[in-house]
Parts: structure tokens; sequence; C-alpha cells
């Protein structure tokens, strides 16, 4: 399409025909309330639907940790075995069959090793759980705090110092603290700020003082270095001891006692073996552990595939933690069934906020990159009470909680995406109402109207994370919409109507500045979205929703806001005017509309609009449709339409393709409901003639329909002389057009879905010409008309009694049966019929 300015400043639009038409095919809908349509069509198709391409599999990241702790537990076992079993040979054999005769040196090396060794299984045993509470707060989010578990001695050192000299130590942590909130710059940092410094009435487990007057040395952060260390020391000393012997071989008097006695140095060979054994593979454990974390980074790695960032990896160090407890504590391959989007999904049912705070991230995490999403929600989704505590937490207020509640909103919007996941959501108890928590708008009692409004426009740093909330519960509410059953549950979650209509509210500045934030326009774009979707709602849910939506005052005032000052946000207009459009369907709602002031003349406005860009030209399409479904059945609106002069310009659109549908749905609408009293003004629609024999001999589908019906009513406007001078003057022969009213009739054998009354009003218009003139009864004959609506009268069907549908439920019945029309044309070509007849 081209648009060219003439001097005069107008506008004329040159189209290309076959373009047209193939580029129509996309930017209307292949249906509307004037054609039956299935329950898909219904929906905003731009949302997205239930089923989505299969991605190729994914590889788990955190299998690499899962196998790193098995082998870890594997060397654990293995020298917690060898251990074990030198500790028995000891007592049993040594120190209980040989005591006596032990070298003073040998007994205090066993006595020192088992001592050494006893001490390590317990800083083994005991580390796990220190380094569990060293991960349960957020305070080490962000370092490497993995390996500050296992630092050099310098840690150590510092935490002396601090414990000698507790000023320095707190100032030195004061402008530590001071120097991270003056890095941190993002909004996620400053809530881990707030989360990490705010006094609570319980003990964070990693900042509990063990030992009274200790200063920082034993804060239980600090106790698992001192254990791992500990491991690493008491191995060293036991290689060191056993080496010694088994070099030396200076096992004392031992060696010197009778044969039978003799075998105590064997005994001592084994168990110094044994303890350098259970050493070595203590060591290996050591450096492997070492070599897979701080060389090769194994934490980091798999931190970034699971793309959780930076604060991740308190997740992912926690996440290790656990299976390595499991595979230690339990069979070794107990941990290797553990999975990330598991594991979060417990701490997300805890009761801690730390841990909750790691699991929504996770989940989040999860649950919105591609890689993992289709895998983490078909988990959640059939994990009901997970559901049910994502749900839960929409309802949290606290601050301190906010990022948890804006993961936990993100999820469940992810799930609604999914419709037997949106089933499941809507279905939970109270799930509507916690929903329509997340949109508070903040008012006060004393707020006037003109200040809650422009709160609304607010959008500042600090009001961020609000109008996040709001944004996230329209986009599950639109989501939820998608189907019939929830699109109920909302209509009936008491105050959730107004609060969806409240933010389609938009002044003159969001709408004609183009600076305004992208958040403000998404609020308003989202919450049309969402009566677009329960106002098209089929049956009596449908009708019930469409009756309360109307009558909530603010509405129509919105939508015409949006209207008059939205030219520059057409994708704004559009969805208003679809709204109108559906809400029309209801008899009440379409007088409410066209009583509201300026509606009309503002769709009128944007359906004459030229010139307009691409984005545009589909707001005029709608506009035209809105302005047929308000013109039909209400003679009121037909009237406000009139008497603002618009004939003359619906003629002149009839010329253009693309719009020439809907012109001409609005003016058959008007001669039909007009009255009486509207004729002088309607006789205009005869200069139409043209025009509609054109499209009638000429066009097909949809608006070869209209132009049919169109014709029926214009040509009443004739009396029998102008019409015999009209087709003269036009170059027709009323022949040819009876040619074209059998051959609709033969090339459509039954109702097609998408013009369902094209053989009803084709039949009419003969009607119409066999009353207007009798030799119009033999050419009908001649062309085998009474063959043709025998064929219609054995195929007629429910779909051609209606005039308009919602969904695939019909709408206003015609008051004329096709059967009764077509025994009328019947009656009229075997000349039985002479009395007037009304259609």
């Amino acid at each position: 399409m081209t648009v060219k300015s003439s001097t005069e400043g107008q506008s004329s639009i040159h189209l290309d025909i076959p373009q047209l038409q193939k580029k129509n095919d996309t930017v209307i809908s292949p249906a509307t309330m004037f054609e039956p349509q299935n329950s898909a069509g219904t929906r905003d198709r731009s949302s997205g639907n239930s089923v989505s391409p299969t991605l190729p599999a994914v590889s788990a990241p955190e299998k690499k940790l899962t196998l790193f702790a098995l082998r870890l537990a594997v060397l654990e076992k293995t020298a917690t075995g060898l251990g074990t079993l030198g500790f028995i040979w000891a007592t049993v054999v040594l120190l209980g069959g040989f005591a006596s005769t032990l070298d003073k040196t040998d007994f205090w090396f066993i006595t020192v090793i088992l001592l050494i060794e006893g001490a390590r299984i317990f800083s083994r045993s005991h580390e796990l759980e220190w380094q569990h509470q060293s991960t349960r707060s957020i305070a080490e989010v962000g370092v490497s705090s993995f390996r500050k578990l296992r630092s050099s001695p310098r840690a150590l050192v510092e935490s002396v110092k601090d414990m000698l000299s507790p000023v320095s130590s707190a100032t030195r942590k004061q402008s530590q603290q001071s120097r991270e909130i003056s890095k941190t710059t993002d909004a996620t940092n400053v809530r881990e700020q707030k989360l990490r410094w705010k006094p609570t009435r319980i003990w964070t487990s990693s900042e509990v003082p063990i030992v009274p007057y200790a200063g920082r040395v034993f804060l239980s952060r600090n106790v698992s270095k001192i254990l791992y260390w500990l491991q690493l020391l008491s191995a060293i000393a036991c290689v060191v001891l056993s080496l010694m012997k088994l070099i030396k071989r200076n096992f004392g008097d031992v060696a010197k006692k009778d044969a039978d006695e003799r075998n105590g140095k064997a005994a001592l060979y084994i168990f110094y073996g044994l303890a350098l054994a259970e050493a070595l593979v203590v060591l290996t454990e050591k450096l492997y552990w070492e070599w897979k974390v701080v060389i090769c980074k194994l934490l980091e790695r798999v931190n970034e595939e699971c793309d959780l960032g930076a604060s991740g990896m308190n997740s992912t160090q926690r996440f290790f933690y656990d299976s390595y407890s499991r595979c230690i504590n339990g069979s070794i391959f107990d941990g290797l069934g553990m999975d990330m989007v598991t594991f979060a999904m417990d701490l997300l049912s805890s009761n801690s906020p730390h841990e909750q705070l790691i699991g929504a991230r996770i989940l989040h995490q999860f649950s919105t990159k591609e890689r993992f999403s289709d895998d983490t929600l078909q988990k959640i989704g059939t994990t009901l009470p997970v559901i049910e505590r994502l749900v839960e937490i929409l309802n949290w207020e606290d601050p301190q909680e906010e990022e948890i509640r804006v993961s936990a909103a993100e999820i469940v919007s992810k799930l609604a995406g999914k419709k037997q996941n949106s089933l499941r959501v809507a279905g939970i108890p109270g799930a509507m109402e916690s929903i329509s928590s997340l949109l508070q708008t903040n008012r006060s009692p004393s707020s006037t109207a003109d200040e809650i409004r422009e709160k609304k426009i607010v959008f500042d740093h600090e009001d961020y994370e609000h109008w996040t909330f709001i944004n996230l519960g329209l986009l599950i509410l639109k989501k939820l919409a998608r189907d019939h059953d929830n699109c109920g549950k909302i209509g009936n979650t008491r105050g959730l109507l107004s609060k969806i209509i409240d933010f389609t509210h938009a002044d003159e500045r969001i709408l004609k500045d183009s600076t305004v934030t992208t958040s403000q326009v998404l609020t308003i774009k989202r919450s049309l979205q969402v009566i677009k979707m329960l106002a098209s709602t089929t049956g009596t849910t449908g009708k019930n929703l469409r009756r309360e939506i109307s009558e909530i005052v603010f509405t129509i005032s919105n939508i015409r806001d949006i209207l008059r000052h939205g030219e520059k946000r057409p994708e704004l207009q559009k969805l208003g005017i679809e709204i109108l459009t559906s809400l029309a369907q209801d008899n009440d709602a379409t007088e409410h509309i066209g009583g509201t002031g300026g509606v009309l003349k503002e769709l009128l406005k944007i359906f004459f609009q030229e010139g307009v860009l691409e984005n545009q030209r589909d707001v005029r399409i709608v506009a035209g449709e809105a302005l047929a479904m308000l013109a039909f059945e209400s003679k009121s609106n037909c009237q406000r339409i009139l008497k603002l002069n618009v004939v003359e310009r619906l003629l002149n659109v009839l010329e253009i393709p693309v719009l020439d549908v809907s012109a001409g749905r609005i003016l058959r609408n008007m001669c039909t409901y007009s009255g009486p009293e509207s004729f002088n003004q309607l006789k205009e629609v005869i200069a139409a003639a043209p025009t509609v024999l054109k499209a009638i001999l000429s066009g097909e589908g949809k608006l070869q329909e209209v132009m049919v019906g169109l014709a029926v009513h214009a040509f009443k406007y004739m009396t029998a002389e102008e019409s015999t001078a009209f087709f003269k003057q036009a170059g027709f022969r009323e022949a040819e057009l009876a040619c074209a009213l059998v051959e609709i009739l033969r090339s459509h054998p039954n109702p097609h879905i998408k013009v369902p009354r094209m053989r009803r009003f084709a039949i009419e218009l003969a009607i119409w010409m066999m009353r207007e003139k009798s030799t119009n009864v033999q050419i009908f004959r001649d062309l085998g008309m009474e063959e043709e609506l025998e064929g219609v009268m054995d195929t007629t069907s429910e779909l051609e009694s209606y005039n308009i549908f919602s969904g695939t439920i019909g709408l206003s019945r015609h008051s004329t049966t096709i059967h009764s029309l077509v025994e009328t044309a019947l009656m009229l070509l075997n000349n039985r019929f002479d009395q007037p007849i009304g259609y």
C-alpha cells in the first residue's frame, strides 16, 4: 500500500489488490462475531499456547557435582574403613595382646596415632554439619565462600587478630560493609543488603559465637575451617609417625621375645601400614578436592552452566554439600538421586527465609531459562504441594521477602502458560485471591480520584517492585484467562475485576508522551488484554462477565480516553476497540457504550482516518467491526451514528479494500434497524448500488456476502422505475444479477462457516427481484432457481439461523427462518404468492 498526499492535504490510498488479499489474511482475524469460531479463536494468539516445541535433551550440569560427591565419598569411606580397621587392630591386637611387651615409643606412637585418627574421624563427621551451617546465610553470597571454608591459615590469623583486637575488628568490618554497599548498584544486591543487616529476633547460624569472649575465631561459620585444617594436619602427622616407625623399624623389646610373641612385630607392621594407608587416602581425597574445587573450579563452572549468577554460588555449594552428605551418611549412591529442581523445591517449603530465598532463586532461574524450563515446569506442575506453596507466597507482604515473592510470581506466570498447569493453579483454594493481592494500588482512604490516578503513573525507583508485582499479577491472569473455567473464577473473585479495570486508565500524558517508560504502557496493555479475554468468553460465563464489566462505571470511559488520545499507541487502541466489540454482544452494554459521550465519534474518526501507518491500519479494521456490532439491533446507536452525518463517508469507504466489509455491515445494520424516521437520510445508500452490484458479480467470500446483504436493503429505497433506470444507467442487466444469485446458491451446496448468511441473503435478494418485476420470475425459472432452492431446503442448518456468534454459540436468531424464505421464493416462482413479505 502506498499513501500519496494531494495539494489539498488529503491522502489517497493505492492498493495492490492481489497483495492486499494476502496481507488481509494476516492482519484481519479469519473470524469475527459475525461468523462462528472455535474456542481457540476466542483467545489472544500472541499470548502463546500450551504446547511448546520439543527441545533437545539438555544434560543437567549438577550431575557433575553428584558424581564428584560420589567419588569423594568412595575415598572418604575407604579412609574411614581403613582407620576403623587400624583402630580395632590397635585396641584388640596390640594394646590388648601385646600392651605389656610394647616398647615405650611404640606405645606412645600408637596412642598418638589413635588420638589423631579419632580427631580426624570426629572432625570429618562434623565438618559437613558446619559446612551446611556456613551456607545457610546469604551473607556469603557472591564471593568465593566455598574456598574460604578451606582457606589458608591467613584466615585463622585474621580471626585471632580480631579476637585480640575487637575494636579494630569492628572498624574493619564496618569499613568493609560500607565498601560493599557502595559497590552495590543493582536492585538485587540492595535487597540482599537489607536482608543481611536487618536485625532479627533469632540467631543467624553462621554468626553464633560458640565460645564466649572468643571474638570471631569460634563463630560457627569459622568452625568448619578449623575442622578442615584439623583433618589435614592429622593426616600429615599420621603419615610422618607411621613412616618414621616403618623406616626405622625400631620396635623395641617386642622383637626379642620368643617365637610366639615375636608375632607382635608383624602386628606392628600391619598397624603402621594401615595407619599410613588411611592417611594417604585422606590426603588423596584432599588433593582431589582441591584439584576439582580450587584448580578446576568445578563449582563455579556448574554454577555458570546453571546460569545462577554470582548469588547462585551459595545455592550450588548448598546443593553439593547435601549430595555429599547423602553419600557419606547413607549409600554412596544416594547423592546421585538429587537434582537442582527437587533440591530447590525442598528448600522453598522450608521455614527458613534464607532457604526459601535459595529455593526461589533456583526455581526462578531454571523455569525461565529456555534450556531447562520445560523439564522444570513439568516437575513443578506435577508436584501440587509446590504449586500451593508458590501461590501462598504471592500473599506475602514483608519487604524482606520481596525477592521470594517476585520469583514465585514469575514461576507461577510460567506455569500458567501451560494449560494443564493453569488448571492446577486456578484449582487451588484461594489462588485467585493470592493473585489479586499482587494488584495492590497502595491507596489511602483519603486519596481523591485524581490523586489515585496520579499515583498510578508514578514509576520511580522506590515503586519499582510495587509495579513489578502488578505487571506479574496481570500476566498470570492473562494466561489463566485462556481457559473458559478460569475466566469464571476471575469474575467471581471479589473486587478483582474492578482492580483490573482500574489499570486501564491512561491519561493524555501517558498516551501522547513517547518517553513514558515501558512499564507504564505494559501495565495498561496487560490489563486491556485480560479484559478483552474475559469479555470474549463464550456461554453463560461470558454473558455474566460482559454484564459485570460493562456495569463498572470506569470501563467504557477509560477505553474512550485511550481512543481519544492514543494515536501514538495503536496497540492500546486496538485492544480497547476489541473489548467494545465483545461487550456489544450484550444489549445493555451496547446501550452503555453508545450512551457514553464520544465513543461512537472516536470510533468513526479512527475508521475514517486516512494516510495511516501500517501498524495503524489494523486499528481501522477493528474499529469498523466495533461500529458494525454497536449498530446491530440498536436503533438508538444507529440514530446516533446518523446524527454525525457519516453516510456519505461510509459510501466512500465501500471503495477501499479491507475496510469495505465493515463499511457494508455498518450500512446494512443502519438500514435494518434505524426505523422509518431515518428513511430520508439513508436514501443516500442508493448511490452505493453500482459498487454493491460489482462486488456481487465479481467478489467472493465475506465481501460478496456483505454486499448481497446490503443490496437487499439498499434496493428497498428504490421504486420500480428507479431500479429499472438504475440498471440501465449502470450497464447491468437484471438477468446478470439473477444469474449471480443462482450461482451463489449452486456454489454453496452447504452453509459455510466463513459466510453463514450467504445463501440467506441471496434468497432475500432474489425474492425482492421477483416481487419487483414479474419478468424476473421467468429469468429465475430458466436459470434453475427452483432446483437450487430445493437443495437449500435439504441442507439448512442452525448455522444459518443466527446473526452473530459467541464462539460456536449462536446469538440473536433471525426472525425469519431460511425455510420460510425458501418457501416464499418457491411460491413466487410458481406464481402462488401475491402478498408482500417481510424479511
